[in-house]
């Protein structure tokens, strides 16, 4: 192909990808380049049909996802689980459960401590009102954004019988009064009979290429449209960053079969979610040994690189039901799941005020089962990659319970909240009794750890592999997404959150991708002010030609 030169480079249309790509499209003197390997589905009746988000995970539909399994766990009887994400435009959030969760004011302040004044609580407040267009309730409207690009639908509008007693049932249980809206940072603790999904007004769902690659930023050509130089082009695996030294230059890429590559005159912005770290460390970026000995030159030595990895995992409970409480309301049957609830840790002494567990209830197979997932998780997993191949998948190992408190956490969680919970819920109607695991199993505490090690399933919220941090002893990134050591690199996806949110991970995405594209826009806005600075100061200065009268102003 024909050398091919864009401002930006955007490798990954997901979640966070596409509203980065947008959003620098929105200078009309940018050309951005989005590159996305899968295609866009988002008129598949799988995605638009927000009833499939329930499933769409555990069926695995193959055209929707890349193909993989990570390292088997061996705190969890050597069980191994899917490693994979959305392969398609809007990536995770076109297959996720529609989840629109914010992380808490004390998981961002952490942020803050760490990385300044950019990742401040109110400041990614003012940032998530620019990004949402609620349709809901809410006892703090000043937090919630009705203008945005991301619809966030709350529902059901009438919670159901079945959502009113699991809500009645936990707040009995654990103590915490029922809360109205999650998002509010005031109410950040306890059980609700809605819940947020990122869904259209109609229930459809929305996704970041439903959001932000609509028909007024993109046609159906890939083209972006009123002036807009954007071009999306999907079915384009990104194979590796091409480097000049330590300076970021293009990407190499596999189209209809064939290697091209492609030309940033500014930055390549890296928003490939799980599989950001295997690119980095392809193109030469991560510890020097596993390179070398994957064949691979090394551009820049940073053992961070696919270390530190997060992810929460989820263990069902199931209970029986009312046969006469209908799950879902008949007239929305899009508000899929059933209440909800998020926790603070049980144990005696602990900070009644931080999420640590996430209740999630749903129905399937005439059972009401709750998921109970610990959403601020201890243990750290790693990936590493098998080989300079870059169609050889990277080797995912969440490393679960490998840090004895979670064990201790998730203990804990049935042996006083789930405990309690069944007896409050079979107090309210007798017909809601635990079927799994029986009480007999939580009052043991050898069985229940079995129960536990043998249950305990993947939650699809990897984070934490390309970690901001001060410095690159710590981490990969700086606070702007920016890589450490090397020039005209960003990442922008889940894969930089420093400290685990505390909830699902569709909204921290597009928090980043908004937060960084903006960022870049600033610093594009300052070199072109710096750059008329000196234009002035040249002519203010310049000597005076043969017959000029005037110095210049």
């Amino acid at each position: 192909m024909n050398e091919q030169k864009f401002d930006y480079i955007v490798v990954g249309g997901g979640t966070a990808g596409a509203t980065v790509a947008k959003i620098l499209s929105d200078n009309r003197k940018n050309s951005v380049l989005l590159l996305e390997a899968g295609e866009d589905n988002d008129n598949d009746q799988p995605i638009t049909n927000s009833t499939f988000a329930p499933v769409l995970q555990n069926l695995f539909f193959p055209q929707y996802f890349w193909q993989g399994e990570g390292v088997p766990q061996e705190e969890l009887n050597n069980r191994t689980f899917r490693w994979t994400t959305g392969r398609l435009l809007g990536g995770a959030s076109s297959v996720n459960r529609q989840l629109w969760v914010r992380p808490t004011d004390a998981v961002i302040s952490k942020w803050e401590e760490l990385l300044g004044p950019l990742w401040a609580p109110q400041a990614v407040i003012e940032r998530f009102k620019a990004l949402e267009k609620y349709n809901g309730q809410t006892d703090n409207p000043e937090a919630r954004g009705f203008n945005g690009r991301v619809d966030v639908r709350q529902a059901p509008v009438e919670p159901t019988v079945m959502a009113q007693k699991l809500a009645l049932a936990i707040e009995q249980a654990t103590g915490f009064e029922q809360i109205l809206d999650y998002n509010n940072p005031d109410t950040p603790i306890g059980p609700f009979t809605r819940n947020q999904y990122t869904q259209h007004p109609d229930g459809t769902r929305e996704s970041s290429s439903t959001a932000f690659l609509t028909p007024d930023v993109v046609d159906n050509e890939g083209f972006g449209v009123n002036g807009r130089k954007l071009r999306v082009l999907t079915k384009t695996t990104a194979l590796r960053i091409i480097f000049c030294g330590e300076t970021a230059r293009g990407v190499s890429y596999l189209k209809n079969g064939k290697p091209c590559e492609v030309f940033a005159n500014k930055k390549v912005i890296v928003s490939a979610g799980i599989k950001s770290p295997s690119l980095l460390m392809r193109s030469g970026i991560g510890p020097a040994d596993e390179l070398i000995n994957a064949g691979i030159d090394v551009v820049k030595d940073n053992p961070n690189v696919g270390q530190h990895m997060a992810n929460h995992s989820i263990i069902p409970v199931v209970f029986s039901t009312n046969p006469n409480d209908p799950a879902t309301p008949p007239n929305d049957p899009n508000a899929h799941l059933i209440a909800g609830a998020f926790l603070p840790d049980p144990a005696t002494g602990s900070n009644p005020t931080l999420r640590a567990v996430q209740l999630e209830p749903f129905f399937s197979n005439n059972t009401l089962i709750v998921g109970v997932s610990p959403i601020q998780p201890k243990s750290r997993g790693t990936v590493e990659i098998q080989s300079s191949d870059p169609l050889k998948i990277e080797l995912g190992d969440e490393e679960f319970l490998d840090n004895p408190d979670d064990l201790r956490l998730l203990m804990d969680t049935f042996t006083i909240y789930i405990k309690n919970i069944a007896t409050a819920l079979s107090n309210i109607d007798p017909q809601y009794q635990l079927l799994s695991p029986t009480m007999d199993i939580i009052n043991n505490p050898v069985r229940l750890e079995a129960f536990i090690r043998q249950n305990l399933g993947l939650a699809f919220h990897e984070e934490s592999t390309l970690r901001m941090a001060r410095s690159e002893a710590d981490g990969v990134t700086n606070f702007r997404g920016e890589v450490f050591g090397v020039e005209n690199l960003v990442v922008a996806d889940n894969s930089i959150i420093p400290f685990t949110a505390d909830g699902n991970t569709s909204a921290p995405a597009y928090l980043i991708g908004f937060t960084i594209a903006h960022q870049l826009l600033r610093e594009d806005e300052c070199e072109k002010e710096c750059k008329c600075g000196v234009e002035i100061l040249k002519l203010r200065f310049s000597t005076p030609t043969r017959g000029s009268m005037n110095q210049p102003s």
